[in-house]
């Protein structure tokens, strides 16, 4: 009897670490790990995966909460524990490290062609490692900014569009033109801000990692690269015409002083309209305009959000029909809809419903097709040197500690040595 109940103890003590399986009733069981946050993106999610299951009774979707807190290191912690969820929701730009090291499954032969066809090869190319594809990238978000509609059309500067956007150089002596008595032109949220100053980079032509023919990544911060950050840092130090004071803060931390009247605009991405709708005074009259342009005119650098399948899953075949499911355009709607995010689909971008000049869908998807990979996006070691070079080097340029000069060799010398540990 002992020997029984042991047996039967590590039974489920062994059901209790898989990341999915098959019960005595054949029917297998997947586990979702969905990040969504929003509340209508949260309710989209659960909604979606209930409707599946309804329709789907030998797949279970079991629905797990995750958190973009930490997300790399709760998953390979997972990864290596042997508890990571069979479907998983991440960032493109999180993918690199999981992919090359085993913990993802390769989706090439998995996926079926109407999915492979109805996302563009662009989007494709933030998942693609070597010769496989380790992830499906369906949602993205340009970075817009959000203004003041009545400060602009007061101050009588010319109101860009996507079809003629500021230049980097007008952009700068716009909001110089807007800025006084204690008021900003603009605040910059750069708590973060690495994939800000890299993505929109893009926009003026930068690269800033080189892959040479052995294909090892190099770090350069060439003239185009230096555009966007010496735009910022002459914003805040020489006009006068950014808030110093937000240079560590975070997107949602500037509304307060945005809708108190403080800042004219805040870059941010696309999705924070949702608190702005939810959070502005009553009256209050915004619009999003696109990112200023360059030598690559709009173009700018986006991670995806993605969905992987664990390379310890058992039922791989199963997990990826479900993804296919999920990202129908019409569910592709609903989320992008649940995140006022972008989809990546060519047949759900053209919903009506995201093409609306309420908002600033209209503006949102008229940038889509000028997204590209975010820079770093198949750059091993990228997240060591963004947290122990880049960020730091960043912060104290923008705050004024250390000059250009400075900051390009640190984003060199001491980004390539961090680089070249996960090159070898």
């Amino acid at each position: 009897m002992r020997a029984r109940l042991l047996a039967l103890v590590l039974l489920l003590l062994l059901a209790g670490c898989s990341s999915g399986g098959t019960r005595d009733d054949g029917r297998i069981t997947l586990r979702f790990q969905s990040l969504a946050w929003q509340e209508e993106s949260v309710e989209a999610n659960k909604a979606l995966v209930k409707e599946w299951n309804a329709t789907h009774p030998d797949v279970r979707v079991e629905y797990v909460q995750g958190t973009w807190d930490s997300v790399h290191d709760q998953l390979l912690t997972a990864f290596e524990g042997g508890e990571a969820p069979d479907i998983i929701h991440d960032a493109s730009d999180d993918l690199a490290d999981f992919a090359y090291g085993g913990y993802l499954a390769d989706l090439t032969d998995l996926l079926p062609a109407r999915l492979k066809s109805d996302i563009p090869q662009r989007s494709w190319a933030t998942t693609t490692f070597g010769d496989g594809v380790y992830g499906v990238p369906f949602l993205q978000e340009p970075r817009v900014l959000i203004a003041n509609a009545k400060w602009l059309r007061q101050s009588g500067v010319r109101i860009p569009t996507p079809e003629k956007p500021w230049s980097w150089a007008e952009f700068r002596r716009i909001t110089e033109h807007l800025s006084g008595q204690g008021k900003y032109g603009i605040a910059w949220p750069l708590k973060e801000p690495v994939s800000a100053t890299l993505n929109l980079s893009l926009s003026a032509g930068g690269q800033l990692f080189h892959r040479g023919p052995d294909g090892k990544v190099t770090v350069r911060f060439d003239t185009a690269d230096q555009v966007v950050p010496r735009t910022i840092h002459e914003q805040v130090g020489t006009d006068r015409s950014a808030s110093p004071t937000t240079l560590g803060s975070g997107g949602s931390d500037t509304l307060p002083g945005f809708f108190g009247g403080r800042y004219a605009m805040v870059p941010l991405g696309f999705s924070y309209r949702q608190q702005i709708v939810q959070q502005a005074p009553k009256g209050f009259d915004w619009q999003v305009l696109p990112a200023p342009a360059g030598a690559g005119g709009l173009t700018q650098g986006v991670s995806p959000q993605t969905l992987s399948v664990a390379e310890d899953c058992p039922h791989k075949k199963e997990a990826a029909v479900f993804i296919d499911f999920l990202l129908r355009p019409p569910n592709m709607v609903r989320l992008a809809l649940g995140d006022w995010m972008l989809p990546t689909g060519t047949r759900a971008l053209g919903d009506p419903a995201l093409r609306t000049s309420e908002h600033g869908w209209a503006t949102g998807t008229a940038l889509a097709g000028h997204l590209r990979p975010a820079p770093a996006q198949t750059v091993r070691g990228y997240p060591e040197w963004k947290d122990k070079v880049a960020t730091p080097a960043l912060q104290e340029y923008y705050s004024g500690a250390i000059g250009l000069g400075e900051l390009r060799e640190r984003l060199e010398e001491d980004g390539n040595l961090v680089l070249a540990r996960y090159q070898r």
